[in-house]
């Protein structure tokens, strides 16, 4: 998770043409991991202080969302596509030939935001944990989701669910799902806010962040809840999705901070991120030796 973190630090390197520059973005920052195994909202003050503020409590979104594509994409779509995910052919199945539009007003007020809005054809998605008593839970979940579209388009077998009922219930899901993900990121920012923390910038990074419409609602639903001055960074998919490129940056800023590992350092299955867990996070593990201070910047 650190290496996600730091990929847009990796950009602005690459894309960067003066000798002497100030890394971006600069601590602190918030980091959402969307992907089909992750979904994660991280704290990150220094390079090697990350705290993590929510996760999800099931699955991850990236897999709700290739689900519930199963379900609705008509059989010739599915079977046409390059993707063994499918969350690129239900966006380009709910927003073509519009994918510019959208047609998308964010919520303004957290009532808004949790109320169901019923369709046309008579069914309705509730916002995650919003009928659970757990609405304003610091964490994701996408589960209860997942069997509510698996319900209707199980109810709608026998009646044949039309071309428009598939792209609304389409365009409904991802509404429904990125939301999740804005409220909880505004709930973190308003924690912040109370610490007297500057936070300016959003980085968004894995699979599911290249998806046009999440980056609608996000940019939108930022503005409306009066966080208009938090930029929104969104790594290119192909440095996302490149574990080799990602850990050999983390290891270069690490390096270049003053940290190396001796040859007592050993492979671990788990290590945590957070510097308040258990095993003492990132600098917690047995191995680690400081070369020399240097700048988290």
């Amino acid at each position: 998770m650190q290496a996600h973190a730091l990929t847009p630090r990796l950009v602005h390197t690459l894309e960067s043409t003066l000798k002497d520059y100030e890394r971006e973005p600069a601590f602190p920052f918030l980091t959402l991991l969307v992907s089909g195994g992750h979904t994660m909202l991280v704290h990150s003050r220094t390079l090697t202080h990350h705290s993590i503020l929510a996760r999800t409590t099931d699955i991850a979104i990236g897999d709700v969302i290739d689900k519930a594509a199963r379900l609705i994409l008509p059989e010739n779509l599915v079977a046409a596509s390059k993707d063994v995910m499918y969350g690129r052919s239900l966006e380009e199945f709910a927003f073509q030939p519009d994918a510019e539009v959208y047609g998308y007003m964010p919520p303004r007020t957290r009532s808004e935001e949790v109320s169901r809005k019923p369709s046309k054809w008579g069914w309705a998605l509730a916002a995650p944990l919003a009928e659970t008593g757990k609405s304003k839970a610091k964490e994701f979940s996408f589960s209860g989701l997942g069997s509510a579209v698996e319900r209707i388009c199980t109810q709608r077998r026998e009646t044949a669910m039309v071309q428009q009922e598939r792209v609304d219930l389409a365009r409904e899901v991802m509404r429904v799902t990125f939301e999740h993900l804005a409220s909880r990121v505004i709930m973190a920012l308003q924690t912040i806010d109370q610490d007297d923390e500057k936070i300016t910038t959003l980085v968004v990074s894995g699979g599911v962040a290249s998806n046009q419409f999440l980056k609608r609602v996000l940019r939108t639903f930022l503005d409306i809840r009066g966080y208009a001055h938090i930029g929104l960074n969104f790594p290119p998919p192909s440095l996302c999705t490149d574990n080799a490129a990602m850990i050999a940056w983390t290891g270069t800023e690490m390096y270049e901070a003053g940290y190396e590992s001796d040859l007592s350092c050993k492979a671990i299955r788990k290590w945590s991120l957070d510097p308040d867990a258990e095993d003492g996070g990132i600098l917690g593990v047995d191995g680690w030796k400081e070369r020399r201070r240097g700048g988290n910047n």
